[in-house]
């Protein structure tokens, strides 16, 4: 343990040092006539979750990143269930932890807590989830993230998972934080990405203070342990093989918190998005071959305008603009802006300052993180789930000193957005130390839903209560085994534009979201064409019969 005196470590406090706080923007409250755009269910969803972080006298680095989840239809009755990642005390044995919990959707009945009957309640250091059909068997599967060894649950397809953790090969005894299933050889099965935060245990923990002169949780910078990422190739067999050396994911060490698959450079190649704490972001560019090249660097990505590396929490990516390619959205620190790279051919710029995004971030400590067209208006918007990891200035929530209200904000141009009031799209503003965020449309209205996964705190379920909101499609994407196509991509074409859209699961914090894919439609009445590209490479187009519905594409 460290014995330098605490103004020695003053700037060592978590992820990074600043000069005095410039000040949070008044809260917003909500304009005359307007209703708040969500409204926080949880209770009476029947969702009782409540997240423990176990800290207690000592400052543990993995308490202060904790807390994802996932949306998933476990039971393949057409509706999202809920996943929550649970983490307790790591000073315990893993039999003395809470574990994870499963709330199974009953529609119009609300949320079940199955957990118990399910097999899904790991009880390992939880940080993150990551779903998809890793056997092509039709059931959506469960990865779980830990301080520790990982777990991989296999969906039985009836709400029921079997650890095959052992049988698989995935139980990576690490520091992990996001995961995603990519098909990044595109022979028709779901490989694994982990990302791996730092090379830590209890043992080599250090003192940390923060500008107060108070004990605080450590930067990543402290340890100088960076970690070096893992890419499973799945064998076919219900077996994976580590091949993160042959691939060349181990050239480079990181600080991952935050990942985001997708075709980046538009040569119909999967490539991975990685976001670091503290060190530049990587974009590993599939090279088609098995192999992968970190060139966020070179495409522009990595640092911001600056030529700075930011403390990376989560990320997410669109094509806001509409102009054919992925954007990216890195969501950082508090005194750092975010970061929103946007692509034109393979090359990013990073325009947040002139986004309306830069001055409001500046303020808050964003972890989850995720673009949808929250009111159907045609333009993504964009929200963000908040909480400190430094208690050094003064705080929203007496009880909390690392509480923040969350961030909503709306698409008003193809690369601008403005924050809706009330702050978070909730009256009053919601104010706990959230982390993982995951979207999906929870009462299939065709409008999408939040779920909040808060440290020590109960979740938020965000129910949309968007009045004014536009016309619809929401389309699940399958492949011919009858799994979510998770990679391909959809073009749909209105009358005065054409929107691309990818099926994703992994983004955001540590969580993952609807792999469905939601169109705002606006005013429009009609979509003239809908093509699906396969992961493959295959294109296929498809009739809509009208919108408003919830369509389901088998290949």
């Amino acid at each position: 343990m460290s014995s330098a005196p605490p103004l020695a470590l003053a700037c060592l406090a978590l992820f990074a040092c600043g000069g005095g706080d410039e000040g949070a923007p008044p809260p917003l409250s909500p304009k005359e006539g307007v209703t708040p755009w969500f409204q926080e269910r949880s209770a009476s969803a029947g969702i009782t979750f409540v997240h423990r972080s176990g800290h207690d006298a000592e400052y543990y680095t993995p308490e202060v990143v904790t807390g994802g989840l996932a949306l998933l239809d476990m039971d393949e009755d057409g509706d999202l269930d809920v996943y929550f990642v649970q983490a307790g005390s790591l000073a315990a044995p893993a039999e003395e932890r809470p574990g994870n919990q499963l709330y199974r959707n009953s529609g119009e009945a609300g949320f079940e807590d199955v957990t118990v009957e399910s097999g899904a309640d790991d009880r390992g250091y939880g940080i993150g989830a990551a779903t998809g059909d890793y056997d092509n068997d039709g059931h959506v599967d469960l990865y779980v993230t830990n301080v520790g060894r990982n777990v991989l649950l296999r969906g039985g397809g009836e709400g029921t998972f079997a650890d095959v953790t052992q049988a698989a090969g995935v139980g990576d005894r690490s520091f992990a934080s996001s995961a995603a299933f990519v098909d990044y050889d595109a022979d028709g099965d779901l490989d694994l990405f982990v990302a791996n935060y730092l090379i830590w245990s209890t043992g080599t923990e250090k003192d940390c203070w923060n500008t107060l002169g108070q004990r605080d949780y450590c930067a990543p910078a402290v340890y100088n342990a960076p970690a070096v990422d893992v890419l499973y190739r799945n064998d076919g067999s219900g077996a994976f093989s580590d091949v993160s050396q042959e691939a060349g994911i181990r050239s480079a060490f990181g600080t991952g918190l935050g990942v985001v698959c997708g075709d980046f450079t538009g040569d119909g190649q999967v490539d991975i998005f990685v976001a670091n704490d503290g060190r530049p972001d990587q974009l590993w560019v599939n090279q088609g071959n098995g192999r992968f090249k970190d060139q966020a660097m070179l495409l522009g990505c990595a640092i911001d305008q600056d030529g700075k590396p930011k403390a990376g929490m989560g990320v997410t990516a669109a094509d806001i603009d509409d102009d054919g390619d992925l954007d990216v959205l890195v969501s950082n620190l508090r005194r750092e802006s975010d970061s929103l790279f946007m692509n034109d051919g393979g090359f990013f710029t990073d325009i947040t300052a002139i986004s309306g995004l830069g001055t409001v971030s500046r303020s808050f400590t964003r972890f989850g993180t995720g673009w949808a067209d929250f009111d159907n208006d045609g333009r993504l918007d964009l929200y963000q789930a908040n909480g400190r990891v430094a208690s050094d200035v003064d705080g929203h929530d007496d009880d909390d000193a690392l509480a923040e209200p969350n961030l909503l904000f709306r698409g008003v141009g193809p690369r601008s957005f403005e924050e809706v009031s009330p702050r978070g799209g909730t009256y009053p503003p919601l104010i706990h130390t959230s982390r993982g965020a995951a979207f999906g449309d929870l009462d299939n209205d065709g409008r999408v839903d939040i779920v909040v996964a808060n440290r020590d705190a109960p979740a938020y379920v965000l129910f949309n209560a968007v009045e004014a909101s536009g016309n619809w499609l929401l389309v699940r994407v399958l492949d011919e085994h009858g799994r979510d196509a998770l990679g391909a991509t959809l073009t749909l074409r209105l009358a005065d534009r054409t929107v691309l859209r990818e099926v994703r699961s992994a983004y955001s914090y540590c969580s993952a979201s609807d792999p469905r894919v939601h169109f705002g439609l606006g005013e429009h009445t009609k979509v003239e064409s809908l093509e699906v590209r396969w992961i493959d490479g295959t294109r296929e187009k498809i009739q809509v019969p009208g919108v408003n519905r919830i369509i389901e594409l088998r290949r």
